[in-house]
């Protein structure tokens, strides 16, 4: 019987989950908003030294369904804005999360970048996912791979890590550390829509 553990940590960068008998509900229903339209609007790029933006769906472990936006914009002063979302059916229990970017690392020759947030919103219904390090207020943070425009390789992404996972305890951390392992481990297709990082 596999378990939550097995299933996601093959798409996440160093979280690990602990929830066993694996049922896969119903698709997200949940709309998420188009971020890349969102990060064009007013004069949110003004003074924006680096990006990633993007939005649509991708698969962990080849079958469980994750629709994602995200923004994420680095200023030239160093400060960052944007917010993210991921939302998923696990187990027929809702897991959604939304939140608010307070670092961006990129490294735009590789298309890579590394997303730090404060989680603004849990909507989660799954019990693993409404824990104390789970809720608003808390960090949470990702990575993304923009593979580029007519590539035969999809862009890629991974689920989100929480307080102490992998030993680390703040998005700044993650930020900073910039871990991205050998043949994009741990990250998940990108099934439709697309990663822009700039």
């Amino acid at each position: 019987m596999n378990n939550l553990r097995n299933a996601l940590a093959s798409a996440r960068t160093i979280t690990l989950f602990a929830l066993t008998g694996l049922t896969l509900g119903a698709s997200v229903l949940l709309a998420a908003p188009n971020p890349v339209a969102q990060a064009q609007k007013g004069d949110g790029n003004k003074d924006v030294a680096a990006s990633a933006t993007g939005g649509g769906h991708y698969l962990i472990a080849g079958f469980i369904d994750v629709k994602f936006s995200l923004s994420a914009k680095e200023k030239e002063d160093g400060t960052a804005l944007g917010q993210f979302r991921q939302s998923l059916v696990f187990q027929d229990l809702g897991i959604d999360f939304h939140g608010e970017v307070t670092c961006v690392t990129v490294d735009a020759e590789n298309g890579r970048a590394w997303i730090g947030a404060i989680i603004t919103q849990n909507n989660s219904e799954h019990p693993f996912y409404t824990t104390e390090r789970t809720q608003p207020g808390r960090d949470v943070w990702f990575r993304v791979l923009d593979s580029g425009e007519g590539q035969s390789e999809p862009d890629r992404t991974t689920f989100l890590g929480f307080e102490g996972d992998g030993d680390i305890i703040t998005s700044e951390d993650y930020c900073d550390l910039a871990i991205w392992p050998d043949d994009n481990a741990r990250t998940s297709p990108v099934t439709q829509g697309d990663i822009q990082v700039r």
